[in-house]
């Protein structure tokens, strides 16, 4: 009979050797998969929507987290709240996951009405002596920058999501995300865990042969460590695109664009996240098979079209925005093997399809890019469940931000397990 204990979920982490990739163990155990749940998608800020889907008060959004679910909700003062989707009766679920509108929140079970600021309007045969001032629904810590909704379900939020905001709304305040709407939304279920999606983002070592979508745009020798083993063809190209990246960085910061990168990525980072003003290679205006812009309203007040792509990346997010539209992306674990991807493609609220933009260009590079990642990630998550797994080393060149990510996510378990 084994009587050996099964290594707990730190000690598997903390055995990594530096820049090696995480033991398998870490993306398959099913006690593994429920502490990350509880540490990394509980206790830490996470995008859990985007404003757009609540454009009006009364519409709700419901987003399932594990065992967890909250509802996100425009009050009557068109301010984003959110709270625990639990009846204060008896415990029954007020909204079912999706979209809805409603003039309150009514249970479905004993019809406990609550107003959409989550204070308890109405109950019936409940006696004198009742006091609903006691019963609100419990409120989840909620913040917006950009069109994104954070939400923590902790009741002690890291406060350094002030630090974001602070960064982020500059950055995202001249696409005017107020006046904007879903012009496509997908959903893909990727097989493999929610660490190998976010690893497969922080990197571009496979994009080259992986993405020949998006590398219209998006220039992979950009995101190399050293020009060691570059073709004279690629040294040329990357040459030139560092001289155009130069000239229009004057140009945006001209026009008080903030292009810099920040980084607030390393172990000491709770709430991890990074943004910087990229140049668009080709003609520079969007991440599209041309790089021409697909929607010819641009955002809020802009004037002109090659203003890059602003990204932003959470531990569970990525965002890319351009002069005429924006694609967010977020994530939801599902189980160990199993994760949630959901996509929503930004216009100008008044941009109009057949018109404006054609659905197809707008969309067909990110469409194709998450199909592509979603393959590779359930290749590599197939994989680290072989017996034969090793875990190999990390790139000093390319991977950087993956052995980062480790390194952050080593830190905040050691953090939450003292």
């Amino acid at each position: 009979m084994n009587n050996l204990k099964q290594k707990s979920h730190l000690e598997v982490v903390k055995e990594r050797a530096p820049w090696t990739a995480l033991d398998g163990a870490v993306f398959g155990r099913e006690d593994i998969f429920e502490n990350d749940l509880d540490i990394f998608f509980h206790k830490h800020w996470i995008v859990v929507g985007v404003t757009t889907e609540i454009p009006e008060p009364g519409d709700v959004s419901t987003v399932d987290i594990g065992k967890s679910s909250i509802i996100l909700v425009r009050d009557d003062d068109e301010q984003v709240r959110a709270f625990r989707n639990v009846c204060r009766h008896r415990g029954a679920r007020l909204k079912e996951a999706g979209l809805s509108t409603v003039g309150m929140l009514v249970c479905p079970y004993h019809q406990w009405t609550y107003d959409l600021d989550g204070s308890l309007k109405h109950t019936r045969d409940m006696g004198k002596d009742f006091d609903p001032g006691c019963r609100s629904l419990i409120p989840v810590a909620c913040r917006v920058v950009g069109a994104h909704i954070l939400a923590c379900l902790s009741d002690e939020p890291p406060a350094d999501i002030d630090y974001l905001i602070e960064n982020m709304a500059p950055r995202f305040a001249p696409y005017d995300f107020d006046n904007t709407k879903i012009a496509y939304e997908t959903e893909i279920v990727e097989e493999g865990n929610w660490k190998l999606v976010i690893e497969n983002n922080r990197e571009c070592y496979h994009c080259a042969a992986g993405h020949p979508e998006l590398n219209v745009s998006f220039l992979p020798e950009d995101f190399a460590g050293s020009t060691e083993g570059m073709t004279e063809e690629s040294l040329r190209v990357l040459e030139a695109h560092k001289a155009k990246s130069v000239v229009a960085k004057e140009s945006w910061e001209s026009e008080g664009l903030v292009c810099d990168a920040i980084e607030y990525l390393d172990e000491d980072a709770v709430t991890q996240f990074r943004s910087q003003r990229l140049v668009i290679s080709g003609h520079g205006e969007s991440q599209t098979l041309d790089t021409r812009v697909a929607c010819s309203k641009l955002f809020g007040e802009l004037a002109r079209p090659d203003l890059g792509d602003t990204h932003f990346w959470t531990h569970n997010s990525w965002t890319h925005v351009m002069s005429d539209h924006a694609v967010i992306s977020w994530l939801i674990p599902l189980s160990p093997g199993k994760t949630l991807v959901r996509s929503k493609w930004l216009v100008h609220k008044d941009a109009v399809e057949g018109k404006d933009y054609d659905l197809q260009r707008l969309t067909e590079v990110w469409i194709a890019t998450n199909q592509q990642d979603a393959s590779l990630v359930r290749i590599t998550y197939s994989g680290t469940q072989d017996p034969a797994y090793v875990p190999g080393p990390f790139s000093h060149l390319v991977e950087a931000y993956v052995h980062q990510f480790t390194r952050w996510y080593t830190a905040r378990l050691i953090a939450h397990s003292a």
